[in-house]
């Protein structure tokens, strides 16, 4: 944005934290207490799907944890900006349910800042929202955040890659198992991008990473395409063990 479009956008909307509401120096951030509120995954982390782990667990070279060393992911890996927290969860309603569209800019932002470098071409890939879900709440936002991100990382954007076929139950409440079976069958790839997927490398976008259920849906699927190697990129991760021991948001910042 011009300088001096970005002036009067301030006069106009004086800058405010879209957390708790205090003036900021700039658009598009948040206040300082509200960054370190946020938690920040980051090492040592498992090797296969960058969970955060204890200082004490690893000595030397790499290690796996517990759920990726009984059950190996069939990704190559997850970025997650953060882990979900209080702080977290309320970006992501603001954005989503309040329909804040405008925070994509910082959500993505801090993706791009979590993604480990992209080597050649990587397909950036949202998850989907079927059509009815998309009719009411007017946006997909991991369509939103994706289109970011591919133009932050000089990437392609496939947003329609991925179709989810029939509109899913709320997975809240549901346990992993009644969370795969709700998402059975429901992703597919889209039949008119086949051959864009074939052997492709993707980079799969989406706001909030709970259980996996959703996104091992749309790995089987980019599977079914003949996609190749697959990375995560979240805004939030929910690892509520991993809490304790994450960096605060102000380690944004600093970097």
């Amino acid at each position: 944005m011009p300088a001096f479009l970005a002036t009067l956008v301030a006069l106009v909307f004086p800058p405010r934290c879209p957390l708790c509401g205090d003036a900021l120096a700039q658009q598009g951030g948040l206040c300082a207490a509200c960054w370190l509120q946020l938690a920040v995954p980051g090492e040592p982390a498992c090797s296969s799907c960058q969970r955060p782990l204890p200082d004490g667990m690893v000595r030397s070279g790499e290690v796996q944890c517990a759920p990726c060393l009984a059950a190996p992911p069939r990704h190559a890996g997850i970025a997650a900006a953060t882990l979900y927290n209080a702080a977290s969860r309320d970006l992501v309603l603001a954005f989503k349910r309040g329909k804040r569209i405008a925070l994509a800019d910082l959500l993505a932002r801090l993706m791009v800042r979590s993604l480990p470098t992209l080597e050649g071409e990587w397909l950036v890939v949202p998850v989907p929202l079927h059509r009815w879900r998309l009719w009411e709440r007017g946006f997909n936002q991991s369509a939103l955040l994706a289109a970011r991100i591919a133009g932050a990382t000089d990437q392609p954007l496939v947003v329609d890659a991925l179709v989810r076929q029939r509109r899913t139950p709320s997975l809240g409440g549901l346990g992993k198992r009644a969370r795969a079976e709700a998402l059975r069958g429901a992703i597919t790839p889209h039949p008119g991008r086949a051959a864009r997927l074939k052997g492709a490398r993707v980079l799969l976008v989406d706001d909030v990473m709970t259980s996996g259920a959703t996104t091992d849906a749309c790995l089987a699927a980019l599977r079914k395409a003949g996609a190749g190697d697959v990375r995560i990129a979240c805004f939030a991760r929910v690892l509520d063990e991993a809490l304790d021991y994450a960096a605060p948001g102000g380690a944004m910042l600093a970097a």
